[in-house]
């Protein structure tokens, strides 16, 4: 296989995978609701009170917790393993190819070499 046919399908996998089984999960809830105003365009003016009265700054407010954290990542866990024990059913391609159509419109991805070296295994 020529290296850019390689490329184009990795490129086209993730945007798929990204797009079935990370969009519309338990992110989607965090992702709802208000978004605070910042005039400094870094959100170093935002900051939120708590219960406590403690005024966080809004770069060190955990804006979810373990629990939920845990429940993201068993959704998304649970979604990448049924898309792929599903990917030789031809009712479930079919719906794919459907999906394709919106994720094919985004950006398209670039090699992440942080993720790379955070990954590394060195014994």
């Amino acid at each position: 296989m020529k290296p850019a046919d390689k490329d184009r399908i990795a490129a086209s996998l993730a945007k798929l995978m990204a797009m079935m089984c990370v969009r519309n999960t338990g992110l989607e809830s965090l992702h709802a609701g208000l978004v605070p105003v910042t005039r400094s365009g870094d959100y170093s003016d935002v900051f939120v009170l708590d219960a406590d009265g403690r005024k966080i700054p809004w770069a060190e407010v955990s804006h979810f917790d373990d629990d939920q954290m845990r429940a993201l990542m068993r959704e998304i866990v649970n979604r990448l393993y049924t898309f792929h024990v599903s990917c030789d059913d031809p009712e479930f391609l079919a719906q794919t190819e459907k999906w394709m159509a919106v994720a094919g419109k985004w950006d398209e991805p670039e090699l992440d070499r942080k993720f790379l070296g955070a990954i590394k295994y060195e014994p």
